[in-house]
């Protein structure tokens, strides 16, 4: 006759689990009570799975995999943790319509209502004060690292051109703005950054590219005139989306032109980003969701968990899977950090 082969356990011990043993092998022709199978190509559905038994973890894991840990006697999965928004520490000074910069564990507050130079930095739980900001402001733009950051335009409280460099320690004034601008965007490095949009007096889709050293005007402006947008990437790859007049617009820049792509879902303004121009995150604003958070792939928008506190008029900062979001209205020393889903092993529990 055949082998016919079995691949899981076909015993209980004594208590009552599966037998780790013989998980895959051949059974003895002599338990084989009919010798004329040649062989078992199915079982029925009665017979189950078995969990398999393994000294730690499997080498690999997909979702949706479960084990029997025999080192702490404990019952394993595989899953994906969801995307979430978690309260983190509260700025020193409360504010909105400041600008941001930085990651979510090495994040840079400054500017703000009421008009102010404060500047704060994040180091993932707690905000220490910085160097001021030569010139006071709101509505300014904001880009770059905790340690090289850049600050342009806003209302001082008229509209203002300045530009500002942060090293870590304090600001210095540089070359302005091609045309003074207030409520824009910002994206990409100290050395090599993009300002977008904003009023001057009114929606401007003008574009401005800086070099370290001065500002210099785009041929391509965005195609959608807006002020209270905001921005994701870097000077050659940026990503535009939202603003006011109130929409959901989002726009792509290579470097030269601006692209429409597709809308957010939930049309907004004064609304934070974060991320680059494949994978963004867009959070807060109004109306009416002020705690709406979108995903950007690069090609469409996917709405995702809200945040815990809703805001408006915030800053943003870090990247898609790990964003942080601070000051705004109402709540204004607000700060929130948002972890994007990822895969994990948890232990199976019956409560």
């Amino acid at each position: 006759m055949g082998t016919i082969k079995r691949t899981f356990a076909n015993n209980l011990t004594g208590t009552g689990k599966l037998s780790a043993t013989a998980l895959d092998s051949n059974i003895p022709a002599a338990n084989v009570a009919d010798a004329s199978v040649t062989n078992v190509t199915t079982l029925p559905d009665a017979v189950g799975q078995a969990i398999k038994s393994v000294a730690g973890s499997p080498p690999s894991q997909a979702v949706g995999d479960v084990w029997y840990n025999s080192v702490t006697g404990t019952l394993k999965n595989y899953v994906t943790v969801a995307d979430a928004w978690a309260s983190g520490g509260n700025l020193g000074t409360a504010r909105y319509n400041a600008a941001g910069a930085g990651t979510q564990t090495a994040a840079l507050a400054f500017g703000g209502v009421p008009i102010t130079a404060s500047t704060e930095e994040y180091n993932g739980s707690v905000w220490s004060p910085g160097g001021n900001l030569g010139t006071a402001r709101q509505k300014l733009g904001g880009l770059g690292t905790q340690t090289a950051g850049l600050g342009f335009g806003g209302l001082t409280p008229t509209i203002t051109a300045n530009t500002e460099e942060y090293d870590g320690t304090s600001w210095s004034e540089q070359n302005n703005l091609s045309t003074a601008t207030d409520s824009l965007a910002g994206a990409g490095t100290q050395t090599a950054g993009l300002a977008f949009g904003g009023l001057n007096p009114s929606a401007t889709g003008v574009t401005e590219e800086y070099d370290g050293t001065s500002w210099t005007t785009s041929p391509g402006s965005l195609n959608t005139a807006r002020d209270r947008l905001a921005g994701a990437g870097t000077q050659t790859a940026a990503l535009a989306f939202g603003g006011e007049p109130t929409t959901g617009v989002t726009e792509e820049y290579n470097g030269t032109t601006w692209t429409e792509v597709n809308d957010m879902n939930e049309a907004r303004q004064r609304l934070a980003g974060a991320g680059n121009q494949t994978e963004a995150l867009a959070f807060g604003g109004t109306p009416p969701a002020a705690g709406q958070t979108e995903k950007w792939n690069g090609t469409s928008w996917t709405t995702t968990t809200a945040m815990v506190v809703p805001i408006q008029s915030n800053a943003g900062a870090g990247t898609q899977p790990a964003a942080i979001s601070f000051t705004g209205n109402p709540d204004t020393d607000n700060t929130q950090e948002f972890t994007g889903a990822f895969n994990a092993i948890k232990t199976v529990t019956t409560s």
